[in-house]
């Protein structure tokens, strides 16, 4: 199951992820996409987000030890980092 996590995105991306995705709270969209859809979905997320900001957080089956990867773009509240293998959430510190 794919899990995606948009925050301070427009109204016309979130009705073309409807299409392929389930939305049961405002952001969080569900849902058993085909990985070239998938691919695409987030694709077309990221493009909103590097032109028009916002953040998303994309949690995606994969083949390792978890069984799932996350991707993140814009500004999250926390970094995704690798760790033996593992992917681990690190909260960014805050600026001083």
């Amino acid at each position: 199951m794919m899990i995606l996590i948009l925050s301070k995105v427009r109204p016309g991306l979130r009705g073309r992820l409807t299409r392929w995705l389930v939305q049961p709270q405002s952001g969080v969209y569900l849902g058993h996409p085909s990985a070239r859809i998938r691919e695409r979905l987030w694709a077309l997320v990221c493009e909103e987000i590097d032109t028009r900001g916002g953040s998303a957080i994309l949690i995606a089956p994969t083949p390792t030890e978890q069984g799932y990867s996350v991707e993140t773009r814009g500004q999250t509240p926390k970094d995704f980092v690798d760790f033996d293998g593992l992917t681990l959430p690190k909260t960014r510190k805050k600026a001083s």
